[in-house]
């Protein structure tokens, strides 16, 4: 039982939400837009995108360890490697497994979406070894936050919309950056608290090059600007702005991030920060749907 606890943990599962929503997001716009909708469809783009950043989080964990960016010592959740739960080999094994089955589950969905889903499949996982693995890891240096917004944001909420519907939409495109905006927030934090420590590893994160100022200005931007969302979208009606109440929640975010020290702490912040963005997509669909 503990070792299912230590690989549960090894997951990251506070963050799984920023798979979930972009995927949520996408197929909710689809499901308004088309009469040809698949609940099949549905569960094998959640599959696939949770076994992505599965495997990119067991990846990173395996890889950062052998890097030495990651110890016991470390601010951030504990580690499995850097805690001893399991060698980085198994580790490494667990990370090929889940992006196999994330390519199996591809398949199907490249047969239904054709050569943009293969283009988006495959660029992923390469995306995922990129972030951590190479000559020039995504997480070492300041493109990291672009990444996530692009592969969590623009092609995760556009390919789960292309698939349902076989096309694309404005208000798919502005979603995604609305969603793409919050995953990049979380990552940010991450960054952010680990910053000291990561200098020492070599790790000149997008936090490392603007500076603590500048990258609290940042993060109140990513939280912040999604909610502009309802003025933007095409014939949204008023069901939109039921994210509003969300609203004190991000601004209370944006204030911790700017005056709280960095530390255990900011490991609250990251994970509110995650819930945020699932909320907010939770209530946006609520609202759609409300449209509809």
């Amino acid at each position: 039982m503990q070792k299912l606890q230590h690989w549960f943990l090894a997951t990251r599962p506070k963050t799984l939400g920023i798979a979930i929503a972009p995927v949520m997001a996408g197929s909710a716009l689809a499901w308004l837009d088309t009469a040809n909708w698949s609940w099949a469809t549905l569960v094998l783009t959640l599959f696939s995108a949770l076994a992505i950043q599965i495997g990119t989080n067991l990846y990173n964990d395996a890889v950062d360890f052998e890097h030495g960016t990651d110890t016991p010592a470390r601010l951030g959740p504990k580690r499995a490697s850097a805690e001893g739960w399991f060698s980085s080999d198994q580790v490494k094994l667990a990370a090929h497994i889940s992006f196999f089955l994330a390519l199996l589950a591809g398949i199907p969905l490249t047969r239904i979406g054709g050569w943009p889903i293969l283009l988006i499949g495959l660029s992923s996982l390469a995306a995922g070894y990129a972030y951590t693995g190479g000559p020039k890891p995504i997480a070492y240096s300041t493109t990291g936050e672009m990444f996530v917004f692009i592969y969590f944001g623009l092609a995760a909420v556009m390919g789960s919309y292309y698939l349902q519907t076989g096309g694309l939409s404005v208000n798919a495109f502005l979603v995604s950056i609305a969603v793409g905006s919050f995953a990049a927030a979380v990552l940010l934090v991450n960054n952010y608290r680990d910053l000291d420590t990561d200098i020492l590893a070599n790790k000149l994160t997008l936090a490392h090059r603007l500076g603590r100022c500048h990258s609290q200005r940042l993060y109140t931007t990513l939280v912040l600007a999604p909610f502009a969302l309802p003025l933007l979208l095409i014939d949204s009606g008023i069901g939109t702005w039921l994210i509003l109440p969300l609203l004190p929640f991000a601004l209370l975010l944006a204030r911790r991030f700017r005056h709280q020290s960095p530390g255990p702490e900011f490991n609250r912040t990251l994970s509110y920060t995650a819930q945020l963005q699932l909320l907010f997509v939770l209530l946006l669909i609520i609202g759609l749907m409300a449209i509809d």
